[in-house]
């Protein structure tokens, strides 16, 4: 059986046992989700719902891809990366969940450790995985060699991809549905370069979205928290630079792009106006919600649109 098939399997079944145990150990510790009163009011409803659910990412991604395949740099590098990431949105979940600090870690507390983790993994796999610091533009000749630069390079693109499926994390199955479409793309992207232990990495995390969105599609048992999302951007992000498709991103998460760039727009015309909103709200599904779309159309249409920007991408690297 191949490596991947493995990975994928064994991280689903994780998933898919852990919940049933973590939902209500989750209640127990009252780890619940406080929802915005200036959101859409269909939302309220979701209060109380357990979250954190991110720490069963750390046991089936961790778990399924060790399994199915020898630890290589490439794939260590990526596993520590991603935890890394999650534990720093553990720490944040932890504080406005359980020491009732709605707003967590402080934003540069937050970024400050995404900045250094990232860099550090930036250096590691250039230093000792072979990864090169030649950034290329997928389907051309074109490429750039960036030097140190690389480095900082990689850490925006690490922390931009962590704090974007963050901002998408906003609807029961979101993140993780379009995360599916993300690994899925990576995991035919890496079969085609030839890359058997990145590729069983990104079946892990396919699995993993799987089976979380047993229990997390509409209407959700159980919430991801930072935990979750943030080791999901981060383990994102690592495909993209151990795969040398660090361009190839912003086409294969578009989603994630549509939502962050939302966010900056709505900031920047808010300042700029006076006040006034250009989105109804943001990050951009709650946009649509407040238009009057349900919850389910709008989880629906950007599934829809992460599996087109995902073909695309794949179009273009094969």
């Amino acid at each position: 059986m191949q490596l991947y098939y493995i990975a994928l399997i064994i991280s689903t079944v994780i998933c898919l046992c852990s919940g049933p145990v973590l939902i209500p150990l989750l209640r127990r510790l009252k780890f619940r989700q406080f929802v915005r009163s200036d959101g859409p009011t269909t939302h309220l409803d979701k209060s109380g719902t357990p979250t954190m659910g991110g720490v069963m990412f750390f046991l089936s991604l961790g778990i399924g891809t060790v399994l199915a395949t020898p630890l290589e740099s490439g794939v260590i590098y990526a596993l520590l990366v991603t935890f890394g990431f999650g534990l720093i949105g553990f720490f944040d979940d932890f504080i406005k969940v359980v020491m009732k600090r709605p707003l967590g870690l402080r934003a540069r507390e937050k970024i400050a450790a995404q900045i250094m983790l990232s860099a550090l993994f930036a250096y590691v796999a250039v230093a000792y995985g072979g990864t090169g610091t030649e950034v290329v533009l997928p389907g051309t000749s074109w490429s750039w060699q960036l030097g140190w630069l690389y480095i900082p390079f990689v850490a925006f693109l690490m922390v931009g991809a962590g704090n974007a499926v963050n901002l998408t994390d906003g609807l029961d199955g979101l993140a993780a549905g379009v995360t599916v479409f993300a690994a899925l793309a990576y995991l035919i992207i890496t079969r085609a370069l030839g890359l058997p232990h990145l590729s069983a990495f990104s079946a892990a995390l396919l699995g993993t979205c799987l089976g979380f969105l047993f229990f997390n599609i509409y209407p959700a048992r159980l919430f991801m928290g930072d935990t979750g999302s943030l080791a999901l951007g981060a383990a994102v992000g690592a495909l993209a630079v151990l795969t040398k498709t660090e361009l190839l991103l912003p086409v294969l998460g578009g989603v994630y792009v549509l939502e962050t760039v939302s966010v900056i727009i709505q900031v920047i015309y808010f300042r700029f106006t006076g006040g006034k909103r250009f989105f109804r709200m943001s990050p951009l599904h709650h946009h649509f919600e407040l238009s009057g779309r349900s919850e389910q159309w709008v989880v629906v249409l950007f599934w829809s649109l992460a599996a087109l920007f995902a073909s695309l991408a794949v179009i273009i690297i094969i």
